[in-house]
């Protein structure tokens, strides 16, 4: 499967635990961190609901 570039942009500080929750199944948690992970959907779901933390790069 295709992978993606995912770029932590946002914080997780006063966000819900669900949203602190997510970051760290994407294997992020840290600002500016770049991680690839497979383009799965439910990368893709998690992905949309944090639009405001996480941005996909290339």
């Amino acid at each position: 499967m295709a992978k993606i570039k995912l770029k932590q942009i946002g914080s997780p500080i006063r966000r819900p635990e669900k949203q602190k929750a997510m970051l760290i199944g994407l294997g992020l948690g840290k600002m500016h961190k770049v991680v690839e992970v497979e383009d799965t959907p439910e990368v893709r779901g998690a992905i949309a609901k944090l639009p405001h933390m996480v941005a996909v790069l290339d």
